[in-house]
């Protein structure tokens, strides 16, 4: 699909122009390091989703609320490359903006629950949680630099209602199967984030849209 600079793409590489000669980091490498924040959460939550799914039991499966249940769902976002191709910069700044910081709380819940999970490898797990309650952190600090310069469009932010509690079950079973539902969650979430920044990098490199 053939890419057409936009006036907000023009905006955007200024921007990130006014950023790099403040910290004199090259633009490329201040969108690089926003992609491997965001494809470490991805990848850490997906190795995560995997070491708990081979001890989810079987009834903890069918206990497991669908996709659409995550509380992030509500948030119309693209479905795929394409459509994310079609959106402006501030626009994919906005979505991914507002997912990282709709799991605040669900992270604090996963990295309490954690503590308490009964699971062989519950503390390397814990230790996980809190990495990525760190990387979101510092993803969100840098994305909140980058949008305060793009303008009030990439600062707009969608209320995503997080109506969890500490406890995310009464028996070990339910904790798994709500542990486990919650973390797909984010794992789908962090890699629309991951997915919109790389969008992002590539346009800021000039890159042709089939290449990102």
């Amino acid at each position: 699909m053939a890419h057409r600079e936009t006036n907000g793409s023009k905006l955007f590489i200024t921007v990130l122009c006014m950023v790099a000669a403040c910290s004199a980091v090259p633009i490329n490498d201040l969108l690089d390091r926003a992609s491997q924040r965001s494809d470490m959460l991805h990848s850490l939550s997906t190795t995560l989703t995997k070491d708990l799914s081979n001890h989810v039991p079987p009834v903890g499966w069918t206990m497991m609320p669908r996709p659409p249940l995550c509380h992030t769902s509500s948030l119309q976002t693209p479905n795929d490359k394409e459509q994310a191709l079609q959106l402006s910069e501030s626009d994919l700044m906005s979505l991914a903006r507002s997912l990282l910081q709709a799991w605040q709380d669900p992270l604090v819940d996963l990295s309490n629950s954690a503590n308490s999970l009964l699971h062989p490898s519950q503390s390397s797990i814990s230790n996980k949680i809190r990495e990525l309650q760190e990387h979101s952190k510092s993803l969100g600090d840098g994305l909140d630099i980058l949008s305060g310069k793009m303008g009030p469009a990439a600062q707009a932010i969608s209320s995503l209602p997080y109506r969890g509690s500490n406890d995310i079950g009464e028996d070990n079973i339910s904790k798994l199967t709500n542990f486990h539902f919650l973390l797909s969650c984010f794992r789908r979430d962090s890699h629309k984030i991951d997915s919109f920044l790389k969008v992002l990098r590539c346009r800021a490199a000039k890159v042709q849209p089939e290449m990102c």
